[in-house]
């Protein structure tokens, strides 16, 4: 039985990795290889890297810190967790592993506008797609900006991005925008623009992203889908630990779960989209899980 069993190999898993390594905590990270973290072309707004990083280098770099202190990583997927005498069984397609405490990092999933994968990865990389205002939206000063989506939600990003460029517009995912008079007089006044769906087709071209809807072919610097995400805690629901109503795991002040023993870090708690918040949530867990393990019987060397 290992000390700590981390789930999710993205920056808050491996984070936390590390300083569980660091406590001389036995740690295992299971990571299924699916981190949004790995689709960032460059990240510039991670502090540390001022010309920006990229996310496959970033992880890398995270990888080699938390085994260069001891911790295992392997390659998998957790497809069942349940609690044990003095802990939890994780079960692997090719194995169990026994764990007194687990870190539940798994995140969530980006929803996706029907765009074919190729072009989604190849968007992506070159930043035509994007799906963090937050993260970048610096990178699209002064550029011709879509939010596509429906709802709230996506007027906020609009509004939000209009902070950062006088060229944004809204176009609505399969119809209209789903906003009411209110919400379109709010846009209308600084100046967003807005065309109704469906979004029936994307193209890459050299200057940019086209969208075809209503209106016909939009060319665009940058194009945000603004639809929403999956979040990755079905692990923790199937165990019975309480969950917001988006499906969020919920947390103490200490990232601890309703459940002894089940802790939980980065955007399957609160999904900020934040490299910074997820890894500042991981410390906090790694640090009191050791800290509720030393309370069970004392840590010595």
């Amino acid at each position: 039985m290992i000390d700590c069993l981390i789930i999710g190999g993205g920056p808050a898993g491996l984070t936390a990795a590390i300083y569980a390594a660091r406590f001389h905590l036995s740690v295992q990270v299971v990571d299924a290889g699916d981190s949004r973290a790995e689709k960032i072309p460059l990240t510039r707004n991670h502090a540390g890297f001022p010309e920006g990083i990229s996310g496959v280098a970033l992880l890398e770099r995270m990888r080699e810190q938390a085994i260069l202190y001891g911790a295992a990583l392997i390659a998998g997927r957790v497809t069942n967790l349940e609690r044990g005498e003095d802990g939890f069984l994780a079960t692997l397609s090719d194995r169990g592993i026994s764990a007194r405490t687990v870190l539940l990092a798994t995140g969530v999933t980006n929803r996706r506008p029907l765009m074919d994968e190729a072009l989604h990865a190849e968007a992506l990389r070159q930043g035509r797609l994007r799906y963090c205002p937050v993260c970048d939206g610096y990178e699209v000063t002064d550029q011709a900006v879509a939010v596509v989506g429906r709802g709230p939600r996506a007027a906020r990003e609009a509004e939000f991005l209009r902070g950062y460029t006088a060229d944004v517009s809204l176009i609505g995912l399969t119809g209209q925008d789903g906003l009411d008079d209110a919400a379109h007089a709010r846009l209308d006044a600084i100046g967003v623009k807005r065309f109704a769906g469906p979004v029936r087709d994307f193209h890459l071209e050299r200057d940019g992203l086209v969208v075809t809807c209503a209106a016909g072919r939009l060319r665009f610097d940058a194009v945000y889908p603004s639809l929403g995400s999956d979040v990755h805690s079905d692990l923790a629901r199937a165990l019975g630990a309480a969950v917001t109503e988006d499906g969020c795991i919920k947390v103490d002040a200490h990232q601890r779960t309703s459940i002894p023993g089940l802790y939980a870090a980065g955007d399957v708690v609160l999904g900020l989209d934040q490299i910074s918040h997820a890894m500042g949530e991981a410390g906090v867990a790694a640090t009191t899980l050791r800290n509720d393990l030393a309370a069970r019987a004392p840590l010595l060397r």
